[in-house]
């Protein structure tokens, strides 16, 4: 392990503000202090008087959303607070990429507004010589996971779409509050959290730590069964990492803090994984609502609205078109690596 500044040039960018540039649809990258979107919040018209930061760099945000790291092959404009690393040696992009998953990973560091700005140059990495054989994956299979499973493109036009309340599309779970299971981490069980990453799972258990824990919280003689919730749904954290939404796959255990959703028996449509990608994306939209502490518990949930597309079935009947929403998450890149 060597300090980032052995292996990267770093400086201040161009430190610029949406504020005083030109938004347009097609222009120069303009990255901020944030955790999604490559960093990327608009693009603006380019500055005659200001050089933008080159590519194949890597901007890190000291302060907002800390050592958020991102990778650019394209030249950029940045705001406040935003370092740019450029590789003193020969790295791929692959390479670059790896970086930046390392020195995320230091995140931690600088919880509790504590700004990075005077210390991320010697967070300890990995020599070019350390870096696992796995990274250096071939631009062949790159391509191959990059695939749509639909060659078709398709558009989408929210116009048309309808407003339905949740508990029309979803039928509504509760999580249970238990003091959370002992963790079995050879377990096949996942307990989902309030949080946002990780599809929501927070460790493994299996049935006999579940069952001890189950004795405890508000409803110690509920049955085991029901505390373990059928696959094919999707979570949503309803405190903390408020809105973030998980597609399950297999059964699984939760907190309170997370509100199981399966598809409305009345639609008589089965979930997958497409159609709970299309929803999952929507459900996130709306998580600025819930922003300053406020919980989207399973009794406020039922009143929220979701827009989504829709067939017609009769002349003032619709009905979402879960069909649709397949064919568009098949239609995207990498959908055939789902």
């Amino acid at each position: 392990m060597i300090p980032l500044i052995d292996i990267f040039d770093v400086w201040y960018g161009v430190n610029l503000e949406v504020v005083n540039s030109e938004v347009v649809s097609a222009g120069i990258p303009f990255v901020s202090r944030q955790s999604v979107n490559n960093g990327v919040v608009c693009h603006v018209k380019k500055m005659d008087d200001v050089e933008p930061n080159p590519s194949h760099t890597l901007s890190i945000a000291v302060s907002g959303s800390v050592l958020s790291t991102f990778y650019h092959d394209y030249e950029y404009y940045s705001g406040r607070d935003i370092y740019v690393a450029k590789p003193k040696i020969k790295l791929t992009k692959e390479e670059m990429l790896y970086y930046c998953y390392v020195i995320e990973q230091n995140k931690y560091r600088y919880n509790y507004g504590r700004g990075a700005n005077k210390t991320f140059r010697s967070i300890l990495v990995p020599s070019k010589d350390e870096i696992p054989k796995y990274v250096r994956i071939k631009e062949a299979e790159i391509r191959f996971c990059n695939k749509p499973i639909i060659s078709n493109k398709i558009k989408l036009n929210t116009d048309s779409w309808k407003w339905f309340r949740y508990d029309e599309i979803f039928e509504i779970c509760k999580g249970f509050y238990n003091k959370k299971p002992e963790e079995n981490p050879i377990g096949d069980i996942p307990f989902i959290g309030a949080t946002d990453s990780n599809n929501g799972i927070t460790s493994m258990h299996d049935l006999d730590t579940i069952k001890d824990a189950s004795k405890t919280g508000d409803e110690p003689n509920a049955p085991l069964e029901q505390k373990i919730f059928k696959s094919n749904c999707i979570t949503v954290s309803n405190n903390g990492s408020v809105g973030y939404a998980f597609y399950q796959p297999k059964e699984f255990t939760c907190t309170h803090d997370v509100n199981p959703l399966y598809i409305h028996k009345k639609w008589n449509k089965e979930l997958n994984i497409y159609i709970a990608m299309f929803l999952c994306s929507l459900i996130e939209k709306e998580r600025f609502r819930w922003d300053y502490g406020r919980k989207w518990r399973p009794k406020r949930m039922p009143d929220s609205l979701i827009k989504l597309p829709v067939r017609k079935i009769t002349p003032n009947e619709y009905e979402p078109d879960w069909q649709f929403m397949e064919d568009y998450i098949k239609s995207l890149p990498y959908s055939s690596s789902l």
